[in-house]
This record gives C-alpha cells, sequence and structure tokens, in this order.
C-alpha cells in the first residue's frame, strides 16, 4: 500500500484498529496484495465511509450478515471491533437475536458462543464495550 493513507485505509483503521491493519499490510504477499486494495477501496471507502449510517449501525449490521453467514473469524473481529463502532454488547445481542429468527437458531447460537468468548477476552484484556 501507498505511504499515503487513502479514506478505505483510514476507515479501516477506525473501526479496526491499527494493530490490526498493520499486521494484515504486513502479512500482505505479492498474491494478495490485490485483494488487500480491493477489501481497502470497496468495503472500507465505498461502503464503510459512506456518510447514510453510522459505524455502529454498520457494525451491527455486518455483525449479524457475518454470524447468518458462519464467518465465524470474521465474526470475531467485528466483535472486537466494536471498541471502535460503539456497538455496545446489548447491540451485539440484539442482532444475533435477528439471526436466530432470520437466519435461523443453529447460526445465532454459533454466533453466540464466538461472540461471549470474544467479549471475555476484550472484558479481560482491554476493559470490554459498553452495554
Amino acid at each position: 500500500m501507498a505511504s499515503t493513507k487513502s479514506e478505505g485505509e483510514r476507515t479501516r483503521r477506525a473501526i479496526l484498529g491499527d494493530a490490526h491493519v498493520d499486521t494484515a499490510i504486513a502479512r500482505t504477499t505479492d498474491f494478495d496484495a490485490p485483494f488487500q486494495d480491493l477489501i481497502t477501496a470497496s468495503a472500507w471507502q465505498r461502503v464503510w465511509s459512506r456518510p447514510e449510517w453510522s459505524h455502529r449501525e454498520r457494525s451491527m449490521v455486518t455483525i449479524a450478515l457475518l454470524a447468518a453467514l458462519g464467518h465465524e473469524e470474521e465474526l470475531a473481529m467485528h466483535v472486537r471491533a466494536t471498541a471502535n463502532t460503539g456497538a455496545s454488547e446489548s447491540d451485539i445481542r440484539e442482532a444475533l437475536l435477528h439471526v436466530a429468527i432470520y437466519a435461523g437458531v443453529p447460526a445465532a447460537n454459533t454466533a453466540i458462543r464466538i461472540a461471549k468468548s470474544t467479549l471475555a477476552e476484550m472484558n479481560a484484556t482491554q476493559g470490554g464495550t459498553k452495554s
């Protein structure tokens, strides 16, 4: 990535944190550099940077979608990101209740297990999220 940060990279850093983004950049190879550019431009610049929804609202929707689709690693990452988005533990719980109804109890059950574990880890190391 270029040394001048794009709007997408600034948003990605604001949501996921500098440490996460720095690690992703450090692990980037010639093979996955186009993918990193794609997600920075499309997800972080063209979607997450839009003013119509707050980062909190986007966070809740993202958590629900990742849970519904069974993307466990990304779900945990976005639960951790709530420390930066303003989404609370109760916001996460409400999003996962929607998952139970609209995507199924098994998806919500797995997501709740992941969220509980991730939130406990956050509470132990960073002071957690707002409830």
